[in-house]
């Protein structure tokens, strides 16, 4: 089964062709970053701009890509939640309308459902059930994966998400955007125990996260230093930094499989691609727990995670209908339409 997909739920404007869930057949990107860098993160209204102008050419090189028409295409599947409401609305009627004009099935998709999917991609012989930490720019889960579409949340975070955590510790000390993949690649030259950050926990909730401490900690740190007119040792800081957050995800997600009995362990999200957690999972992981990484080019926003998760979504029976809308915020064990 070929399922069309398409993504534009924040600043990638992405399609692609996938069958049977598991062979990327095509997988086009269109980025706005660099257009973005110009006001230091995503601005809504141009993203959603950027989208319209955009979508007609992606869809149209992943068809020819993917060396079909689109007679060959079974479904098309898209991204409808969660995201900015603009963006999402420009993927969403522009599928709706290729629904209405082909007569193929329309399969509504969850963003983070997707990036979990990225995996089935990466690794064709997982399956569910497992755990899951889905980590991104506005998100921070772990989730119990019990079926392709059947999903429970257990731990979240109470406020910043760990991706939005780096991006704002990353602008406190000028780095552009975008902040976090930037943080990580200055890490990797710093000490990572010249300074000591705290490690928040959440009364009576083991699972969940709270990063707003962390970051202003960071943030505190670097203006003590401005007012005092020392030099920031920005690796050293980034080093530290990063640390602290992967040592919050990685205790949590841990603690999580040993108390729920999970021994198949996987990461999703834009987060996954971080150097340390990769390095810190693959090494608490060994020998107890069986650890599923997306290969990085599939671990930020693209087309192929939403055709694989489509297609498991397809198999299940939820289709749409013309009155499909976009939904900017929607839980991942919930659907809206």
């Amino acid at each position: 089964m070929k399922i069309l997909a398409i993504e534009s739920s924040c600043d990638e404007t992405a399609a692609a062709v996938v069958e049977d869930g598991r062979t990327v057949l095509s997988n086009i990107v269109a980025s706005q970053v660099e257009e973005h860098k110009l006001y230091g993160g995503v601005v809504p209204e141009i993203a959603s701009r950027r989208h319209a102008e955009a979508i007609v050419g992606v869809v149209d090189e992943a068809i020819k890509a993917a060396d079909c028409t689109l007679d060959n295409i079974d479904a098309i599947a898209v991204t409808y939640a969660p995201g900015l409401i603009g963006a999402l609305l420009v993927g969403v009627n522009f599928a709706k309308g290729l629904s209405l004009a082909t007569g193929k099935p329309l399969i509504p998709t969850h963003h983070l459902r997707s990036h979990i999917a990225a995996n089935y991609i990466s690794h064709k012989e997982l399956k569910p059930p497992f755990l899951c930490l889905v980590v991104s720019g506005g998100h921070s889960h772990i989730v119990e994966v019990l079926s392709y579409t059947d999903m429970r949340v257990i731990g979240k975070t109470r406020d910043d998400a760990a991706g939005e955590a780096f991006d704002k510790a990353a602008r406190a000390m000028g780095i552009p955007y975008p902040g976090g993949v930037e943080l990580d690649k200055i890490a990797e030259n710093g000490d990572d125990s010249a300074f000591v950050m705290p490690h928040p926990h959440v009364d009576g909730a083991p699972y969940d996260f709270s990063f707003s401490g962390l970051k202003t900690a960071v943030i505190n740190l670097i203006h003590n230093k401005q007012q005092k007119g020392e030099e920031i040792p920005v690796a050293d800081v980034c080093a530290s930094y990063r640390k602290a957050v992967v040592g919050c995800l990685t205790d949590n997600f841990l603690r999580a499989a040993e108390d729920l009995g999970y021994t198949t362990l996987v990461t999703a999200g834009g987060v996954s691609a971080n150097s340390l957690l990769r390095r810190e999972l693959e090494r608490l992981c060994k020998d107890k727990y069986t650890l599923y990484m997306p290969e990085k080019y599939l671990c930020g926003d693209n087309g192929a995670m939403v055709g694989s998760q489509g297609y498991y979504e397809y198999l299940d029976g939820n289709i749409a209908k013309s009155d499909l809308n976009a939904v900017a915020t929607l839980p991942i064990d919930k659907r809206g339409f």
